[in-house]
């Protein structure tokens, strides 16, 4: 037991630079107060007292704003950052040296008995938001993006992210856990791809529509002619595409804001 919290102490001063002396990080620090108060409250639970790990619980949520439950499985080395509105299932189990954000949820999908909460593995860092549904399992070393819902299962050594998740592997690609920006972005790849690919079929047509034109109006029209509103040694001009991928709001778009 002091191992683990010496653990849960100590991993606050390798993941978070803000964290500068051991009495700001004991009474600062929600993350591991509601974390030392769900070891109390773990081990009353298991005892089957009724009542008293419940009201732990409740009173950990009360001064820190993260919920959990009595029931919940918890490694040592674990880093709740700020942790407001983080909420562990009762049938959550969490490895060793996990890094969670604020707002992550490691719910469950029904009210089905037994094993409904996902399961971590270690070394897993949840961005902040990202909710974990279900009775799933989460590899070791994966990476789950701000915002991501995961409903399935997620091997090793990959990184979630979207709504629903989606698994992107990264394989012989070690990245530091804190540094989020690295985060691959597939739906910009996707969106970036698909607007690559408009672009490509609007030049065919154009230059399509080109070839038609001159073809249709190699010479002058003698109607045109005859009443003088044409040069008979005058030819139509190619028509102007009209948008281009330069518009402003698709750059932006492209540049990342609007993703």
């Amino acid at each position: 037991m002091f191992k683990t919290l010496q653990a849960d102490f100590q991993i606050i001063f390798e993941r978070d630079p803000a964290a500068r002396n051991w009495l700001e990080v004991l009474f600062c620090y929600p993350g591991l107060q509601a974390i030392f108060f769900h070891r109390i409250a773990y081990h009353l639970y298991h005892w089957q007292l009724p009542l008293i790990p419940r009201l732990i619980s409740n009173l950990a949520r009360f001064f820190t704003g993260i919920e959990i439950h009595p029931g919940a499985t918890l490694g040592q080395g674990i880093f709740i950052d700020h942790g407001m509105g983080v909420v562990v299932g009762e049938t959550a189990i969490i490895g060793d040296w996990c890094l969670i954000y604020q707002g992550v949820t490691l719910g469950g999908t029904g009210k089905e008995n037994g094993k409904r909460h996902p399961t971590l593995g270690e070394n897993v860092v949840v961005g902040a938001g990202a909710k974990v549904l279900g009775n799933i399992e989460i590899g070791n070393h994966v990476r789950i993006g701000a915002g991501s819902v995961v409903l399935r299962s997620v091997p090793a050594n990959c990184t979630v992210v979207g709504v629903p998740g989606r698994v992107v592997y990264r394989s012989g690609v070690r990245v530091n856990p804190l540094e989020h920006g690295s985060l691959p972005d597939s739906e910009a790849v996707v969106i970036r791809a698909l607007v690559d690919r408009i672009e490509a079929l609007e030049q065919q047509v154009n230059a399509l529509k080109q070839d038609s034109t001159v073809a249709q109006d190699s010479s002058p029209n003698p109607v045109l002619v005859a009443r003088g509103l044409m040069d008979s040694s005058s030819h139509p001009s190619p028509a102007t595409p009209c948008c281009s991928l330069e518009d402003k709001a698709i750059t932006e778009f492209l540049d990342g804001s609007g993703i």
